[in-house]
């Protein structure tokens, strides 16, 4: 009780802990990220042999969340628990592989740091709560399918639906974001939005704008805050989109064609709404003069 209340007056103490816990939460993300794609595509071939009536293949090795153990990606060399510290064995370390002094990527630490600092972002806005504990938990999943979807064009619903029902069971709460009512058409209307999107582009150029991960995710977020965040979300993601989409093409110096994944920003846009969305809107109404 005393713990409780020691950091419910401390807001610094709370943060640093939300802290230290992000940075390690990122480096279970970074594993999530990089084999929970794999264990489903072994899944999704293993269920297609099955249903082709296929001769099943030989088995592979044990491959989740938990084994192998983490190595070295360039020379297999064992990554011992000193040298998965968070942020700081990658600092140590100077960056590069301790056995073949190969570089390790950016994106380990980068992702730690990010997990951390929005981590401390939720503590500092929601304070110690159970709010705070729930949206830890949406902002680690936003950051785990954001980089998936980079790295895969994927939104998996295996994250993405645990979350859309979590958000309904937290707003059915008198403690949740917003009432169960607003959550359940925001789900609704989170998902026929980007529906009636998708075959409307398709009807008019006979392609596919996006996939159907985009329209659950969309959902997701409006379980968590309601239909109210959806106008918001929707046009900053577009506009974050079309923005940094340009610029990434540009840089890799690839045709306007080339797809680009919508979850990220879809994710970043929610997550900024969720947050401050009401301040966003308010500001925005004043500046127009309402």
């Amino acid at each position: 009780m005393e713990l409780i209340e020691f950091f419910q007056v401390s807001p610094l103490a709370w943060m640093a802990v939300c802290l230290v816990l992000g940075l390690l939460v990122g480096s279970f993300l970074n594993v999530l990220v990089y084999r929970l794609p794999i264990m489903l595509e072994r899944s999704w071939q293993a269920q297609a042999r099955e249903v082709l009536e296929l001769p099943e293949q030989k088995a592979a090795d044990v491959f989740n969340l938990i084994q192998p153990n983490s190595c070295c990606p360039k020379c297999s060399s064992p990554i011992r628990a000193w040298q998965n510290v968070p942020l700081l064995s990658w600092l140590a370390l100077g960056g590069r592989c301790h056995s073949c002094k190969q570089p390790i990527s950016k994106r380990y630490p980068l992702v730690e740091l990010a997990s951390g600092l929005l981590a401390m972002v939720i503590a500092w806005q929601f304070g110690f709560s159970w709010l705070a504990a729930a949206m830890l938990l949406l902002t680690w999943g936003l950051l785990a399918l954001s980089l998936i979807d980079a790295d895969h064009q994927l939104l998996p619903d295996i994250l993405v639906l645990p979350l859309l029902w979590m958000g309904l069971l937290l707003n059915s709460s008198d403690s949740g974001l917003v009432s169960l009512t607003d959550a359940l058409y925001g789900a609704v209307f989170g998902y026929l939005s980007l529906w009636a999107v998708f075959w409307l582009f398709k009807l008019v150029t006979g392609k596919e704008g996006m996939g159907y991960g985009d329209f659950k995710l969309l959902a997701m977020l409006g379980a968590w805050a309601g239909w109210q965040i959806l106008p918001l979300t929707i046009l900053l993601s577009s506009l974050v989109g079309a923005v940094l989409g340009i610029i990434i093409l540009r840089l890799q110096r690839q045709g306007m064609a080339q797809p680009l994944p919508f979850g990220p920003y879809l994710a970043i846009a929610g997550w900024i709404a969720i947050i401050w969305g009401e301040q966003i809107t308010q500001a925005y109404l004043q500046f127009a003069g309402f």
